[in-house]
């Protein structure tokens, strides 16, 4: 789904898409990989524990999770269980289909006229705002101009954090009042709610 720059570059704001939870309805499975992965090490952790950490980096996510539980983990440690949710992933991920309306979504964007990108490697992830200022400077647009539509408060911090405007979908699992209470400037359920409410983000579709 990710779009280079050289034919996008517009005078219209740039949305920049999180993918997991909010394009994808991949949320549960990255849920149950960790709690897996987890398992495999030794960890016990709820899942409900886990799901709050979802759309973390994956670094940032396994020292978050591990200080509930008290517990030390080494650098090679950290890896392997990354490695291990990471496979554990895999073998579910024939579960993971789009969101409704996300397809259509991005269509309707393109034909727009709109940029449009999803970006998941950079230096820093969510919390840190650098794979949205990343996307936003891969479509050559200024991220004060730019629509950051995520499914997680993370998401939302890092939007702030960024600039942007925020824009929650609840497909993700986060409630409404959490992700506006994150910055979120509107709040929409899924991919399809936003698309059929574009005109209050200042898209036209007519």
């Amino acid at each position: 789904m990710t779009q280079h720059t050289s034919s996008l570059r517009t005078d219209r704001p740039a949305v920049l898409f999180d993918l997991d939870g909010t394009l994808l309805d991949s949320v549960y499975q990255h849920v149950l990989a960790w709690k897996e992965a987890l398992e495999s090490a030794g960890i016990p952790l709820s899942i409900w524990r886990i799901h709050r950490r979802i759309g973390m980096s994956g670094g940032l996510f396994v020292r978050a999770l591990v200080r509930e539980t008290g517990r030390e983990l080494s650098a090679g440690e950290a890896d392997r269980l990354r490695k291990l949710h990471e496979e554990a992933y895999a073998r579910r991920v024939q579960e993971v289909k789009p969101l409704p309306g996300a397809q259509r979504l991005l269509e309707v964007l393109t034909d727009l006229g709109v940029p449009v990108i999803t970006r998941d490697k950079v230096a820093y992830a969510k919390p840190n705002p650098d794979l949205f200022l990343a996307a936003a400077e891969a479509l050559g647009r200024p991220i004060t101009d730019s629509f950051v539509v995520g499914d997680s408060v993370w998401d939302m911090l890092a939007a702030q954090r960024a600039q942007a405007l925020g824009i929650g979908v609840l497909s993700g699992g986060y409630g409404r009042e959490e992700l506006e209470t994150a910055g979120a400037y509107r709040s929409y359920d899924d991919p399809l709610d936003l698309l059929e409410h574009l005109d209050e983000l200042g898209i036209r579709t007519r």
